[in-house]
């Protein structure tokens, strides 16, 4: 008999009914409340679950002293080393789990057997993360709700959590400034600050049941999960074999891990320029690079500069969405331009920026057309304003001698 029927047999997982554990700690004070003032709003509360369906007992009998019975099946607090099988025992029940969450996948446990800290706990390492670290223990919410510590949105705050605590990594000899560091990256402000729960964070990259470091040779094939034309343009240029023969990471030599920058000219070329870390001054590579950022700016400000002269033509009314609208093919020619960097070949970069300068000049004409039209509008609504003035001067003074002519007489 499979776990799911064992539980619906007792009764473990039917529909909500009366929970005396709950009823009666959530009665109690301090430390023996919490958890079960937290359990009220539980998701496993919610779907029939009690508290004996993870700490064993008799979660129906009134006498405490049977319902937390070793006869009834009582565990009490359940040992951090045992969790992960205490919650595979129903997430890796298909059958169960489909009554439930028939998409969920049950393969949770098995995922995390292959992770760092799966691997560390079973070889009794009680200070790494288990599945409570994560999700809660009793106030566990769903991972679409936006105060669930495992939301998207949530997710890097919950790793922080130990991996930015210096005493709690201290033993593992590893770096905590990984979050500091992300938070200063391009994936951080689409994930905070544009609210896009698609945003990669940690476990795009590291995985989150199955949470390993990604091998150096692995890295461009991490990214290119979600930047597909990038790493195929990066797996054709020189680049791949030089990284790879020196066991350093692909993608992460110009970009860095955890702290990536949005991509600008200057990453090319300057004092910061990254592409200086292995071409020396006056060499072939830093020429190029130099080259490559110098088309990427001018462009860059060519389109900056139509688009100004277009925003200053529609603030004064004028017709121009027809120019703004192919400037929007400018600035596309202008990602592609930067995307084809990583072939590490002017020439592609070379022909995406013409292409795009010969559309910012197009618009940039069509916004000082568009204000010359501007200018002989006012100038005809000046000559208006001015020849309407002089006929209303002309036909008060005709007014004035013809009343001057009557009181004479």
């Amino acid at each position: 008999m499979s776990l799911g029927l064992l539980l619906l047999t007792f009764g473990l997982a039917a529909a909500p009914g009366r929970d005396n554990c709950q009823e009666c700690h959530a009665a109690l004070d301090g430390r023996l409340a919490a958890p079960a003032q937290a359990y009220a709003r539980d998701v496993h509360r919610r779907a029939g679950f009690t508290c004996a369906s993870c700490h064993g007992g008799d979660a129906q009998e009134t006498d405490p002293g049977l319902a937390m019975s070793k006869q009834r099946g009582f565990l009490g607090a359940i040992a951090r080393t045992a969790i992960p099988k205490l919650c595979a025992r129903c997430h890796s029940d298909a059958a169960l789990m489909h009554k439930y969450r028939p998409q969920q996948r049950v393969d949770q446990l098995a995922q995390y057997l292959t992770s760092v800290h799966g691997q560390r706990l079973m070889k009794g390492d009680t200070a790494v993360a288990t599945c409570s670290d994560c999700h809660g223990a009793h106030g566990i919410s769903e991972v679409k709700d936006p105060q669930s510590p495992v939301h998207p949105l949530r997710l890097p705050q919950t790793c922080a959590g130990c991996h930015a605590d210096a005493q709690h990594m201290r033993p593992y000899g590893l770096p905590t400034d990984q979050f500091e560091q992300y938070r200063q990256s391009v994936h951080w402000e689409a994930l905070a600050r544009r609210r896009d729960p698609s945003a990669p964070s940690c476990a795009a990259c590291h995985g989150n049941h199955g949470a390993t470091p990604p091998e150096v040779n692995s890295m461009a094939a991490v990214c290119g999960t979600c930047h597909a034309l990038v790493e195929d343009l990066y797996r054709q240029s020189p680049h791949r074999a030089a990284f790879e023969a020196g066991g350093r990471g692909g993608c992460t030599v110009c970009h860095g891990h955890h702290r990536v920058l949005r991509a600008s000219p200057e990453m090319l070329a300057g004092e910061k320029a990254i592409c200086a870390q292995c071409h020396e001054s006056g060499s072939k590579g830093a020429a190029v690079a130099n080259e490559m950022a110098g088309l990427l700016a001018k462009l860059r400000d060519a389109l900056a500069r139509a688009q100004g002269i277009l925003n200053r033509a529609a603030r004064d009314g004028m017709e121009v969405s027809e120019a703004t609208l192919r400037l929007q093919d400018g600035q596309e020619a202008l990602v592609k331009a930067r995307v084809a960097v990583h072939t590490v070949r002017l020439e592609n970069v070379a022909s995406l920026v013409h292409e795009g300068l010969s559309i910012a000049d197009q618009s940039y004409r069509a916004g000082e057309q568009a204000l010359r039209e501007r200018d002989r509008r006012r100038l005809g609504l000046l000559v208006s304003l001015v020849t309407v003035s002089v006929a209303i001067a002309g036909l008060w003074m005709k007014l004035r001698a013809i009343e001057s002519g009557g009181k004479q007489t």
